[in-house]
């Protein structure tokens, strides 16, 4: 079957290493974590790795807010994970690389690769950079703040379509501390990403470097052994915690990190 793709006999004797990634052109995190699973394939064979793609669901918490969208954006985050789990068990993978972004996309392929509890190195898409409007940056809160001055007549209809054409201008997760980032910078935090994932911008060229590190480092823990609840343990998550709180971060992490891990993380000294 795996002749059936162009897989040669060297390979066949190669750690098969299971590439996670959500890219869609729905969310605007997402549209370009091809590029970045791409950049991981080939850290992975630069370190003698053999990479099988795959593709996880997602929903933007930003596009489903105020109507019946919103009531799919957690349950989301189960399907992932299942998605993780199944795909991971199912075909026999050495170790994992997850390429998420956004609010329940990053939770929900850190759930999975807790069940399945092999190497796993997460990379993120990393954050969209600040808008620019009237000399200030600005960014997606600013909008939802316009809108309120808007229906108070505070400014003019066009004044707010110059900040609305103006906050987000590229790819990447939402700019500012909400889940999404604040997830990125706790995975970094806790160890399984590699420094930088948290904070390095979406677009810039650094990020493409950081995937392909992740790609050549999951073969280092591979051959070390170190699973994810190696890596994951209780000091790692009062560190990650540590750091949540000295940012400020969102409130949603306690929701993503304390449901799905075991308990016997928090159990031992």
């Amino acid at each position: 079957m795996l002749k059936a793709f162009g897989i040669t006999d060297e390979e066949m004797n190669r750690p098969f290493i299971g590439v996670a990634q959500a890219a869609n052109e729905v969310i605007p995190g997402h549209l370009h974590l091809r590029n970045i699973a791409q950049a991981v394939k080939e850290g992975i064979r630069m370190a003698g790795g053999v990479p099988f793609e795959f593709s996880t669901i997602g929903v933007c918490d930003g596009l489903s807010m105020n109507h019946e969208g919103m009531k799919y954006s957690l349950p989301s985050r189960e399907l992932i994970a299942d998605s993780i789990e199944v795909m991971a068990k199912a075909h026999a993978f050495d170790a994992l690389i997850l390429v998420p972004n956004c609010d329940k996309i990053i939770p929900g392929m850190i759930m999975g690769a807790l069940r399945v509890n092999i190497p796993t190195i997460l990379v993120s898409g990393g954050p969209m950079l600040a808008g620019f409007h009237q000399g200030k940056n600005i960014a997606l809160s600013n909008v939802f703040e316009a809108v309120g001055k808007f229906q108070t007549n505070s400014i003019s209809k066009q004044e707010l379509k110059e900040v609305e054409d103006c906050a987000c201008p590229g790819v990447g997760s939402c700019a500012g501390l909400y889940t999404a980032n604040s997830m990125n910078i706790w995975a970094e935090a806790a160890g399984i990403a590699l420094p930088g994932n948290g904070t390095i911008p979406a677009i810039d060229a650094r990020r493409i470097r950081l995937a392909k590190y992740a790609g050549m480092k999951i073969m280092e823990l591979l051959e070390k052994e170190i699973k994810f609840l190696d890596i994951l343990t209780k000091g790692a998550i009062e560190n990650a915690i540590t750091v949540e709180m000295a940012l400020g971060g969102s409130s949603n992490t306690m929701l993503h990190w304390s449901e799905p891990l075991p308990l016997d993380i928090f159990l031992k000294k």
